[in-house]
Parts: C-alpha cells; sequence; structure tokens
C-alpha cells in the first residue's frame, strides 16, 4: 500500500491514463471513413503502430507505456508489477479509452463517425477463428514486449519503442480483416461503450497471451523510481540455497520484480 504515498506512482497512473486515451483517438481516428479518403488497411495499421510506438518513447520511462490491460496483466502474471498497480493501471487505461473514443466521437461529424471504428467480425468469420485470431496477434505482441525490454540482453540493435510499434502495425495488417484487430480490451471496449454496440464484444475481451517465462524469480517489492536515495530499501537477503543463487543470477533487477517494466531506452552506442 506504500505505492498510494508515492508521487511516481500517481504519475504513471496518469501516464497510462493519458496515452491510452491519445492512442485510442488517433487510432480510431485513422479508421473513420471520410468520403473522399477512405481508410485503407495500411493506413490504419500504421496509425496504430506508430501512435503506440510515439507514447512508448514518450511516457515509457514515466509507467512503462503498457496502454493496454493485456500487457498489464502479463507483466503481474510475470511478476514485472504489484497487484496493486496493476489494478490502478487498467482502471487508467479503461477510463482514458472511453475518454478517448468520447472525444473522437464529439468533434467528429455524425455522418462521418459511423460505428467509431468498432471491433466486430467480419467475412463469415466465427466466434472460434476470431479468438483464435486475437490471441495469436496479442500473443506477439507481449513477447515482443518482454523480448525487446529484457535487460539481459547484450545486443544494441534498436529501440524498444520502434519493435513495440512495429509489432502493432504487423498484428493490425492481418486482424483488421478478421475482427478489426482489437489486441487491446481497452480499444475495443471505448467505442463499444460510446456507441453502445457490444456485438460480439467478448470476442475482444479474452484472456492475454502470455510468453514463457522468462526467469523463476520470487516476487518482491521493488524500489519505486521516484523514491527518494535517502532512505533507501535494505537488501534483499541472502540465498539460501544454489539454486536461489543461480536463479537470482539470471538478470532481473530486483526493483523491476513487482515496481514498474520500464522500456530502457539507451542511445545507440551507449
Amino acid at each position: 500500500m506504500w505505492e498510494l504515498r508515492s508521487i511516481a506512482f500517481s504519475r504513471a497512473v496518469f501516464a497510462e491514463f493519458l496515452a491510452t486515451l491519445l492512442f485510442v483517438f488517433f487510432g480510431l481516428g485513422s479508421a473513420l471513413n471520410w468520403p473522399r479518403a477512405l481508410p485503407s488497411v495500411l493506413q490504419i495499421a500504421m496509425a496504430f503502430g506508430l501512435g503506440i510506438g510515439t507514447l512508448v518513447q514518450a511516457l515509457g520511462h514515466v509507467s512503462g507505456a503498457h496502454i493496454n490491460p493485456a500487457v498489464t496483466v502479463a507483466c503481474l502474471v510475470g511478476c514485472h508489477v504489484s497487484f496493486l498497480r496493476a489494478a490502478f493501471y487498467v482502471a487508467a487505461q479503461l477510463l482514458g479509452a472511453v475518454a478517448g473514443a468520447a472525444l473522437l466521437h464529439e468533434i467528429t461529424p455524425p455522418d462521418i463517425r459511423g460505428d467509431l471504428a468498432v471491433n466486430a467480425l467480419s467475412n463469415n468469420t466465427t466466434a472460434g477463428q476470431a479468438v483464435t485470431v486475437e490471441l495469436f496477434l496479442t500473443l506477439q505482441l507481449v513477447l515482443c514486449i518482454f523480448a525487446s525490454t529484457d535487460e539481459r540482453r547484450g545486443d544494441n540493435l534498436g529501440t524498444p519503442a520502434l519493435s513495440i510499434g512495429f509489432s502493432v502495425a504487423l498484428g493490425h495488417l492481418l486482424g483488421i480483416h478478421y475482427t478489426g484487430c482489437s489486441m487491446n480490451p481497452a480499444r475495443s471496449l471505448a467505442p463499444a461503450v460510446v456507441t453502445g454496440k457490444f456485438d460480439d464484444h467478448w470476442v475482444m475481451v479474452k484472456p492475454p497471451a502470455f510468453p514463457p517465462p522468462q526467469k523463476p524469480s520470487p516476487c518482491r517489492a521493488g524500489t519505486e523510481r521516484g523514491q527518494s536515495s535517502a532512505n533507501p530499501s535494505p537488501p534483499p537477503p541472502a540465498p539460501r540455497s544454489s539454486r536461489r543463487a543461480r536463479g537470482s543470477s539470471l538478470g532481473l533487477p530486483s526493483r523491476v520484480c513487482c515496481g514498474t517494466l520500464h522500456f530502457h531506452i539507451r542511445p545507440r552506442g551507449s
């Protein structure tokens, strides 16, 4: 509960709200059917991918820029965030998504906004097929996030923001033809709430696909990024067995476990 008294925690929750609001606003806006400029699949995919990449680069150091309840739940299961932080993140993401969709709805002419790009089954896709597609789309996204932010990697081949943005764009290039491409329960919920269209909505709100666990480490409270250095956290107890010692040497710092999964974006050559 100490997180609730932290200014850094409040900033992180607000960053998730703002990031999801902007992501939904620009993403759904790119899919509106303007008469003289009908959107293409490539345009929509690039808009969602560029949106995620931009927001990860801008706010990743504040909250980790999950911008997706499925990603937050995956990080919770992977012991990268605490349960309290995950709950606040998901609430902020859902509220931010609805706010972004509502804002887009109000500033768009009625004959243009239509159903506000709500996710729905198309091209005779069955519910089972849609669930399978969405699971695979979310799997590759979560796998990309975990892999590109793994501090044990010795290579420096680019920025996580770029690879995560490409992952989102890749998912849309395939998923749009099946479900309109969700990959994000907040993105699906927002236009459904604003327009009142919940047909087949349960397909989009599926359990997140989890990548293979990266390391067998116990959960322990991490050090908050904004915590004062005058009162550092006590060091973790010494390992009781060689197995624990080997597990702790695999790499993930204690401040990440049950803390915030931050995207470490280092300049090339550092």
